[in-house]
């Protein structure tokens, strides 16, 4: 664990007088939580710094590689090269499911820094150009290990379904002495990605993450991610949630994996009993937000479907983006389905940030 110089909390009166509210409860009109506005930033996100490579292809080349459709696969290095060379005419981007939620959070106005690991390599140095671009405040030390930095290579289908195989590289060494004790405390919500779970140590750093935050009273959130770490790590999501997790980010398929329940409706009631507050998504069907007994349903926003990547990375941006200036559950949900469609109208996670910063109005 680091403590570092230049990122002190500030005083709430920096955000003018009273300094900024957070809401407590469903609705357009509800209670203020004064603790969360004195922050220096918005969002800190703790997730894998991974490269991305998409190409759009078709379900031939999915049989051909044995890749299941739709599902996100961890893959070792030699599988990593042999698919890149297989993947002729992809596009290159820095992504990583919450850098991505931090680089659109940013794009949306929110004050954000990210905590994750890349290797001292060009594709290390080009994500850290390039999410420092976004804005977002980025001081991971690198690698020093001979590990490449971490790489997504995505499968696109024409029907807009993404196929993610992971090479976790760099990414997956986070720890423990990666954690940023200062840029946490001085945050209103820490985001955890799911994806990250799988090394015993990211998982150590969450639990740690989550203390951290809960001891100056600001918020932990969690994106499960993906159905299938929720089938590798139920259990411990479990544990981590009742531990200190303040808000969950899931679709249908993750929250039904994580309290293995056929019924979505069943799935959302014990995420309403165990979570302060959860954000559940279901694509085009919208999204339910559970807070405190009471039931937000948000519509989707529409779009013409190009790719799903960063869909949801998308909706937990701008939820986090207007949920920390303050901003009623429902609108938060409506930034973060409009965000969700503009992601997934376009190919890659991060829609351009003028682009983004029209749904302010």
């Amino acid at each position: 664990m680091r403590r570092r110089g230049g990122t002190t909390p500030v005083a709430a009166c920096d955000y003018g007088e009273g300094g900024r509210g957070m809401l407590s409860a469903a609705g357009n009109s509800y209670g203020r939580m004064n603790r969360l506005a004195a922050t220096r930033f918005d969002i800190a996100g703790i997730g894998n710094a991974i490269v991305d490579f998409l190409l759009p292809t078709n379900d031939e080349f999915l049989n051909r590689h044995d890749m299941p459709k739709g599902a996100m696969s961890l893959i070792d290095a030699d599988r990593a090269m042999k698919l890149t060379a297989a993947m002729q005419g992809g596009i290159t981007a820095s992504g990583g499911s919450v850098a991505n939620s931090c680089a659109v959070a940013a794009a949306l106005g929110a004050r954000v820094a990210f905590l994750g690991k890349v290797a001292k390599d060009e594709m290390g140095e080009a994500f850290r150009r390039e999410i420092a671009g976004h804005g977002v405040h980025y001081a991971t030390p690198p690698l020093e290990a001979a590990i490449p930095t971490a790489r997504c290579l995505i499968l696109v289908t024409p029907d807009g379904q993404r196929t993610m195989n992971t090479y976790l590289g760099a990414g997956g060494e986070f720890g423990m002495d990666d954690l940023d004790e200062t840029i946490i405390m001085a945050s209103a919500v820490t985001y955890l990605e799911g994806y990250l779970f799988d090394p015993p140590a990211a998982q150590a750093a969450f639990a740690e993450a989550a203390r951290m935050a809960r001891a100056v009273g600001n918020k932990t959130a969690l994106s499960l991610s993906d159905a299938f770490c929720v089938d590798r790590h139920r259990g411990s999501f479990r544990r981590l949630i009742s531990q200190g997790v303040d808000i969950l980010f899931a679709n249908e398929a993750e929250i039904c994996s994580l309290y293995q329940r056929n019924d979505f409706a069943e799935a959302a009631q014990d995420a309403a009993r165990d979570i302060p507050l959860a954000v559940l998504t279901r694509s085009e069907t919208g999204s339910v937000i559970l807070h405190n007994g009471a039931q937000v349903e948000v519509e989707a926003a529409p779009a013409q479907v190009i790719d799903t990547t960063g869909a949801g990375d998308a909706y937990a941006a701008g939820f986090l983006a207007a949920y920390t200036r303050g901003e009623s559950l429902h609108t938060a949900g409506t930034l973060g389905a409009k965000a969700a469609a503009m992601a997934i109208s376009q190919m890659g996670a991060r829609p351009p940030a003028a682009e983004l910063r029209t749904l302010l109005g």
